[in-house]
């Protein structure tokens, strides 16, 4: 929720990313990880914890900040429930992976629950892992199997006769050491009226390339940096944390 919080306020984010996975008791909160080791001062696997022991870990507990820093350790950050995450930036728009089959039917249940499949898309690397949600209503992620079919078949003829099952192209520039993310495939895409968001864009050079072959998105963990990048070359107006910093704040 932190970093959440710090993207959308201070940066202007658009869009948030995250994965859900489920506690013991059937409950979807937003953890990457299968196990809570690399994030928490708890050890084993996000399933084997009810929602109220999980949220007594301490989430920003191994957390290193850019100084190097573990500045959020003790300060009460927890793994969240994903409807906390829902309600609590009703304007912002949601990019949900469910890292497991169990997952995907009750993160669409929330997610109809509160009327939000306007806003919410939602991912998944494999189709298996979103098969219970099958006839969500909202925008649906290619899969890999949609990117990979895309890619291997868009520079036929004419662009190939494959148009992905999906609303959106969400893809890494390389992947296994092969070059994904082309000109020419952002140009077919576009052809068949899917946006392409590219993940995750750190370096400020690559954001720039990036903008310029024409990506509808990028997924970074630097939205700072982005932010100057949009502020500079596409005229968007200065988010609060880029003008506090110009202020000396």
């Amino acid at each position: 929720m932190a970093a959440f919080t710090a993207a959308v306020s201070a940066w202007d984010a658009d869009m948030l990313e995250m994965d859900v996975r489920l506690t013991r008791d059937g409950e979807v909160v937003v953890i990457h990880d299968a196990l809570v080791d690399r994030t928490t001062d708890g050890a084993g696997p996000v399933s084997s914890f009810s929602l109220a022991e999980l949220q007594r870990l301490d989430a920003g507990y191994r957390f290193v900040d850019l100084q190097g820093e573990t500045s959020f350790r003790g300060k009460g950050v927890r793994v969240p429930h994903f409807e906390e995450v829902l309600t609590a930036f009703p304007g912002t728009r949601l990019n949900v992976e469910s890292k497991e089959p169990e997952a995907a039917g009750p993160l669409v249940e929330i997610i109809l629950r509160n009327g939000a499949q306007d806003r919410v898309l939602v991912a998944a690397a494999g189709e298996a892992r979103r098969r219970s949600a099958r006839g969500y209503p909202g925008p649906w992620g290619a899969s890999r199997h949609h990117i990979l079919l895309f890619w291997a078949l868009h520079r036929l003829p004419g662009n190939g006769p494959y148009t992905p099952g999906a609303d959106i192209l969400q893809v890494p520039e390389v992947w296994r050491g092969m070059r994904i993310l082309t000109r020419s495939l952002v140009r077919a895409a576009h052809r068949r009226n899917l946006p392409v968001q590219v993940w995750t864009v750190d370096d400020p050079d690559d954001m720039r390339r990036l903008l310029s072959w024409g990506v509808d998105g990028i997924q970074s963990d630097r939205p700072d940096l982005l932010a100057d990048i949009l502020v500079e070359k596409y005229g968007r107006p200065p988010p609060p944390g880029l003008r506090k910093r110009g202020d000396g704040g």
